[in-house]
């Protein structure tokens, strides 16, 4: 194919639909204040993932699959057998010899070109040892602009906005005369006047001047916006959050403008037999040839290696779900406890019902169902607090027993606030790490010494900054004015019936939030709840147990055939996760009748942390301190307020499974903190509303989480945010960057992954395991196109639990086949 002897692209075509469907393909990603795990491929799932994967390499050099020399490792250390890569290769139909594929592991297989744009060419007849590429010089220009251009909180001085993100630096590049030095590249400049003001007519003069052919427009301009990957991503959560808000915002078209230019100012304008536009024509068409034969091709090896890992990991846990739940006679319940259905919550429930008989635990999304935003006493600041896929319909805030006392604290707040902004001027001036300290004496010198020496002191309460140290309790939560009975009482209902708890309450209840501790980590967020927008669950749970505690709303409740009894108290808890520990709040709210329970919660809880932290503890490196509970404790909170400790904690690392099923099922299962657990019972949900909005959320939140992971650890050079040693903070809360330039990065820290000697995620797609009738399961993927394409396009792998005989089916190949069956053997 000559592309050149293409069609090219008339200047009325519709260039809009190619531009739209590669902004389409950029997936979000939010501000490191509200940082949750996002599917960086979620543009893609409309297509089958064995396709994305090829085009993604095509386009963008990006590999979904680890080298071979880890599949290797993970055979000789049998994470999978020949037995399981059988496996794979039959359900792919792909002839042959299992062994033969795990014999030619040795040799790594070779990386295919990405679609290479004019500056690759350029590159390839400079010598990159003494001059630097224009492919990073590019990248470095635009990060430079954009991170200047969106700070909105760090600089004092930040471009002009009125023009726009391409006409600001439409204007900057035409006045640069830096780059044209640095790269002896004086045709730049003039060419940069000629440039269109508007974006949407830039891309269509650029397109016309490179004479891009019309049959590979879309995929072109998604290699070009796959080069500022991260900062695309930046401007598709821009648009993300303004169409969810009802507008939207076109900066990511105006990004993709803005790079695509580039192409244009590196072009001599030469278009001779010898000229590198002609060369670049020509390598365009040979790309687009290769991978049109490559397409529809059988599966890569690495695909085969990737599902035998995979199917190791889903057919010992299928097993294990396959038996049958002991029947037992259940003790009176002395606490029911809703955790978040976070894998690290597993492992804390585990051994908070080995610790206590008369405890059930039950999993529900860590926003406990309320579609809240929350802005604290005293300040105008409002957060989201629930998962990123969802808007607010209502806010909560904080007020103490009298007005007097909610305006000393306003008062006290800002007073804080106004401190505080007083001194950043001084710390943001040339050299004030050094005069700062001459200035201030010995007494700053304390300061930064208390940093550098890790404490065990507990963790700072959330949401008190500005306020006074003396201020230990927490003001009560309460809904924002204007918020009916009827409106409480419904959301109250809906989400206890969503919970499971409808009869049989115990007489402490508690609404167990989770939140991460570290220090000097600019994605502690990431640490946190997602389902509450990368904060901890404490507003959440508090407003919960506030809303359920209400006699009113009891009520209310009756009325509706809920009986919520007198003698329940629904209590808010945080967990911990770096020290598993649990903080309870306002216990002075608990009744007196209530003082011997809430002793005897604290006692267990004091004893399930312990356990917890025991079995963590190897991950951590500190297998030597399983058997001193204290010492264990004071060192898991010397890693969370150590300034240096690149790894405070593992968050979700190795997540693999999420199971809706009543907790029996899971109950007698060591799933090593690898499982999402949400409780479902099939039989209360006779008309589907519970399963649909399980399906249509939590497990949307669970594969955005389990994909995020798979990417950065596949992928993290673009879909990884690289080494933490090297972060440094973009505009205040939008990203890092690795240095002091390259690309936005967005996913996790290598430091997050890796231990230094070995990964410590295995990137496997989520397994989804659902205890409910065919019918059920099948009736929500009819009725929503993205539950279907997760699953049919195996961006995800869907189980079904039969409730009758316990049998583990799996969807594949558009029908159900039996997996697992009651009696199975399993290795769990």
């Amino acid at each position: 194919m000559n592309a050149v002897s293409s069609t090219l692209l008339p200047v009325d075509a519709s260039v809009e639909v190619a531009v739209e469907a590669a902004c389409r393909l950029i997936a979000p990603t939010w501000p490191l204040d509200r940082f949750i795990a996002v599917n960086p491929y979620w543009g893609w799932v409309d297509r089958p993932i064995e396709e994305a994967a090829e085009q993604l390499a095509h386009l963008g050099g990006s590999q979904m699959h680890m080298p071979h020399a880890f599949y290797r490792d993970a055979f000789k250390n049998q994470a999978f057998q020949t037995a399981h890569l059988a496996q794979a290769m039959q359900e792919a139909g792909v002839p042959g010899n299992a062994q033969d594929v795990v014999n030619a592991l040795d040799h790594e297989a070779p990386v295919s070109p990405a679609l290479p744009l004019l500056s690759d060419l350029l590159d390839a007849q400079r010598q990159l040892t003494r001059e630097p590429a224009w492919r990073v010089t590019i990248t470095h220009q635009i990060s430079q602009f954009c991170a200047a251009y969106f700070d909105a909180e760090q600089a004092d001085w930040h471009p002009a906005q009125n023009h726009g993100l391409y006409g600001g630096w439409h204007h900057a590049i035409a006045h640069d005369h830096g780059i044209a030095l640095l790269m002896r590249a004086p045709g730049v400049l003039p060419r940069a006047h000629a440039l269109p003001a508007d974006a949407r007519e830039a891309i269509v003069f650029v397109l016309d001047q490179l004479a891009v052919p019309v049959d590979g427009l879309e995929n072109f301009l998604c290699a070009v916006l796959q080069r500022i990957n991260g900062w695309a991503s930046w401007c598709a959560y821009l648009r993300w959050q303004a169409r969810l808000e009802g507008g939207d915002d076109s900066q990511i078209v105006e990004l993709l403008a803005i790079r695509l230019c580039w192409e244009y100012l590196l072009d001599d304008g030469l278009r001779g037999e010898s000229s590198l536009w002609l060369r670049w024509q020509n390598a365009l068409g040979q790309s687009a040839l290769a991978a049109d034969n490559h397409a529809g091709s059988a599966p890569d090896t690495h695909a085969l290696l990737q599902r035998a890992l995979e199917i190791a990991y889903q057919q010992p846990l299928a097993a294990a779900l396959a038996q049958q739940p002991a029947a037992s006679a259940a003790p009176a319940l002395a606490v029911q406890a809703v955790f978040c259905i976070d894998v690290r919550s597993e492992i804390f429930r585990r051994a908070f019902e080995s610790v206590s008989p008369d405890v059930q635990t039950l999993g529900f999304a860590g926003f406990f169902g309320l579609p809240i935003s929350y802005t604290p006493l005293g300040t105008t600041a409002t957060r989201p607090q629930l998962p990123g896929l969802l808007v607010p319909t209502m806010c909560v805030t904080e007020a103490c027993a009298s007005p007097a006392q909610d305006a000393a604290l306003v008062k006290e707040r800002q007073a804080g606030f106004a401190a505080k902004q007083a001194w950043q001027p001084f710390q943001r001036l040339p050299g004030s790490a050094f005069t700062l300290v001459e200035s201030m004496g010995l007494g700053y010198l304390g300061k930064l010494v208390k940093r550098s020496l890790p404490s065990s002191s507990a963790a700072p309460p959330a949401d008190h900054d500005g306020l006074g140290a003396r201020n230990e309790a927490r003001p009560a939560l309460v809904a924002r004015a204007g918020e009916t009975l009827a409106q409480r009482v419904s959301l109250a209902e809906g989400v206890l019936k969503a919970m499971g708890l409808r009869t049989g309450f115990a007489r402490i209840v508690l609404l167990a939030g989770h939140g991460s501790q570290s220090a000097n980590n600019p994605h502690a967020a990431g640490l946190d709840c997602g389902a509450c927008c990368g904060q901890t669950g404490e507003v959440n749970a508090r407003a919960l147990a506030a809303l359920l505690n209400d006699t009113t709303v009891r009520q209310a409740l009756a009325a509706r055939q809920l009986v919520v009894p007198a003698t329940t108290h629904f209590l808010a808890g945080l967990h911990n996760t770096t020290t598993d520990e649990m903080q309870i709040f306002d216990t002075d709210l608990v009744p007196a009748s209530h003082a011997d329970d809430l002793a005897r919660l604290r006692q267990t809880l004091l004893a399930a942390g312990a356990k917890t932290r025991a079995e963590r503890a190897p991950l951590l490196g500190l297998v030597d301190l399983c058997g001193q509970p204290d010492a264990l404790l004071q060192s898991v909170k010397k890693r969370a307020n150590d300034w240096a400790q690149t790894r405070p904690e593992w968050g979700l690392t190795n997540n693999a499974a999420f199971i809706v099923a009543p907790r029996a099922r899971s109950q007698g299962v060591n799933l090593a903190g690898r499982s999402f657990l949400h409780d479902y019972n099939w039989q209360n949900d006779t008309d589907g509303s519970l399963l649909e909005l399980i399906m249509t959320a939590p497990m949307v939140v669970t594969h955005w989480i389990n994909m995020q992971y798979f990417a950065s650890t596949v992928d993290n050079a673009r879909y990884g945010s690289g080494n933490k040693l090297l972060h440094n903070v973009v505009g205040g809360h939008i990203g890092v960057f690795e240095g002091n330039g390259g690309d936005l990065r967005i996913g996790l820290p290598l430091q997050s992954l890796h231990d230094g000697q070995k990964w410590m995620h295995t990137p496997l797609r989520l397994s989804v395991f659902i205890e409910a009738p065919r019918d059920s399961i099948e009736a929500v993927m009819q009725k929503h196109a993205t539950v279907r394409q997760l699953v049919d396009h195996h961006w995800l792998y869907l189980f079904r639990i039969d409730p009758h005989t316990s049998a583990v089916e799996a969807w594949l190949e558009n029908r159900w086949q039996i997996w697992a069956e009651a009696g199975s053997a399993s290795t769990l």
